[in-house]
């Protein structure tokens, strides 16, 4: 046994992991520094008004909009668990990360990942009992199952990143420690192991099921539903008003959903290629920065939110 833990301590020799980032030209990075501070900080006070907005509006305390602030909340979660140290990565030139670091940054960007994919399937459940069951809306989608919604979300999510993580960080780790990314992400870790991963790609399939693919179903099943419940309606006003609500729904499930599958669907321990990198940037970075642009240019009850909100500034604060 002592043998065993020795070699174990020998082969894992990686203390640290060096970003190969999206590109090794200064110039270029130059540019990706201004271009993600921009969406960061879009993303965080485009988030940030939106909280604000739906806690100080009356008139938006339905579900629907419960949901969406928590969204704005997990997506600022989300993008400062990766975006912060690639600015200081493009800034400073350095591009290293310790291993603790990187443990800490792959287990909660996979967490808020995780938790996005189940909510964004929640919001898809909301909207369907809202307009297919209207008059069993408000009895079903009360405020208790809303807050044990969420909560679900939240809790299968964290849990599920730590099993994940857990059984990644027990593989032994002996070089290279060059990570062809740009934050710390478990197919990426993964690829750098010094041993065989079958197992670990085996898990990363399940839970891929579970929290993204099973979600990813019920959003279709879900809009399947309120798409021919929608064409049923004669008033064209309905219409217009069902589907407006619903487009920018779809078109975040699309970003986020088609981009996210692509990478965790298929996560063989291979390096990274540069269109992982491209990938991983759309529901990561993308994503989280058009809710705010998508909530409150498409929806209407938001629009004329914002509109009460500006007429009135004193009463965000």
């Amino acid at each position: 046994t002592t043998g065993i833990i020795m070699a174990r301590e020998n082969q894992s020799v990686v203390t640290e992991f060096i970003f190969q980032g999206l590109s090794s030209q200064p110039r270029t990075q130059t540019i990706l520094f201004t271009v993600f501070l921009v969406f960061y900080l879009f993303t965080i006070f485009g988030n940030i008004m939106i909280i604000t907005v739906i806690r100080a509006d009356c008139q938006l305390q339905a579900p629907m909009y419960f949901f969406l602030a928590n969204l704005s909340f997990l997506d600022i979660c989300y993008v400062s668990s990766n975006i912060p140290q690639m600015l200081v990565n493009l800034f400073t030139k350095k591009r290293t990360i310790s291993f603790s670091g990187c443990a800490a940054q792959m287990y909660f960007s996979l967490a808020f990942g995780m938790t996005e994919c189940v909510l964004l399937g929640v919001m898809a459940y909301d909207r369907y009992m809202a307009i297919c069951h209207p008059l069993l809306y408000t009895t079903v989608m009360n405020r208790k199952v809303c807050i044990h919604m969420v909560m679900a979300s939240w809790t299968s999510s964290l849990l599920s990143s730590m099993v994940i993580n857990s059984l990644t960080l027990q593989l032994p780790f002996c070089g290279p420690d060059i990570l062809n990314h740009y934050f710390c992400e478990v197919p990426a870790v993964l690829a750098l192991a010094c041993a065989d991963t079958a197992l670990m790609e085996l898990v990363i399939f399940i839970f891929s099921i579970l929290i993204v693919f099973i979600p990813f179903l019920l959003i279709i099943t879900s809009y399947a539903h309120i798409l021919f419940a929608v064409l049923k309606i004669q008033s064209a006003h309905v219409q217009s008003k069902a589907f407006s609500t619903c487009g920018s729904h779809l078109t975040v499930v699309t970003i986020f959903y088609g981009t996210a599958i692509c990478m965790y669907m298929n996560p063989k321990s291979r390096p990274p290629q540069g269109r992982d990198k491209v990938v991983a940037v759309f529901y990561t970075i993308v994503a989280p920065m058009l809710n705010p642009l998508i909530y409150s240019l498409r929806n209407k009850d938001m629009k004329r939110a914002l509109r009460r909100a500006m007429n009135r500034p004193k009463s965000l604060f």
